[in-house]
């Protein structure tokens, strides 16, 4: 009976259809929790209330689907993006009253980020995200580096002629991310060049490490993990006649070929 039931969940949860519906219903829920922020009618406001119920149900009932489709309770949690939705079909239980209304809107909110979830495109951009980050960091922390080396540099320097941009390391290393981000930097370089005429050459230098050589860098880190997980996710995709056969699989061939060659030239031998 069980085994039957798992059968039809499975042929469920694998249906195109289904997959198309529940982006569906996804959208809406997005959309119906843009809607709460404007003032609305009272029926209007009660008929969107009805409808965050209905999908809550929907999105629990989905969630159990998956889960009997699944081959059991480690299998079914051994993946990420099932924790993740299960945390926030969960979350979304959490009634719209009381003391807590700010953390149910806030995770109701979180319900479209399931898109992700549902269509796989997105969670190779994701999962290529999260295999960057460890790379990234260290990218990050040599850009920490350089950002507090300039930023005590333009204290030193720059602190008695506008002590709000330069006063300390923290205001500098504020002031240099406003730089990094190119807003209204030449009116800071301006300033300083009035009383250190050379000044430019802290500023140039600056943003040709951080602008230029450091942001290229996460982005070469970041398309060198994509094209990975781009190729891993077509691999994935593929039956098992379409990919390429490996290396173990090869010398298999190439042994069984051996083998029938010299069966032929036994056979010619007789």
């Amino acid at each position: 009976m069980f085994s039957s039931l798992q059968i039809l969940f499975k042929r469920i949860d694998n249906n195109k259809l289904f997959q198309s519906f529940i982006i569906f219903v996804i959208v809406v829920s997005a959309l119906s929790v843009g809607a709460h922020t404007y003032s609305l009618p009272p029926w209007f406001d009660r008929a969107l209330y009805l409808l965050d119920h209905g999908i809550t149900v929907f999105f629990l009932i989905e969630i159990v689907i998956r889960y009997i489709a699944s081959k059991g309770f480690k299998d079914f949690f051994s993946k990420g993006w099932n924790i993740f939705d299960v945390v926030i079909v969960v979350g979304s239980l959490i009634p719209v009253a009381g003391s807590t209304v700010f953390i149910a809107r806030l995770l109701r909110i979180f319900r479209v980020l399931r898109l992700v979830s549902m269509i796989p495109e997105l969670r190779m951009l994701v999962n290529a995200l999260l295999k960057a980050l460890p790379q990234m960091g260290y990218i990050a922390l040599l850009m920490f580096v350089i950002f507090y080396i300039y930023a005590a540099t333009g204290s030193m320097l720059f602190a008695n002629i506008n002590p709000d941009l330069w006063r300390d390391v923290s205001i500098a290393m504020l002031t240099l991310f406003r730089i990094a981000t190119f807003e209204d930097w030449t009116d800071v370089m301006y300033e300083t060049m009035e009383v250190h005429p050379l000044s430019w050459i802290y500023y140039l230098s600056f943003i040709f490490l951080t602008a230029f050589i450091f942001l290229n860098m996460m982005v070469g880190v970041v398309l060198e993990v994509m094209t990975k997980e781009q190729s891993t996710f077509d691999q994935a995709k593929l039956t098992d006649d379409e990919k390429p056969a490996t290396a173990a699989q090869v010398q298999a061939l190439q042994r069984q070929i051996e083998l029938l060659n010299q069966a032929i030239m036994e056979q010619r031998d007789k």
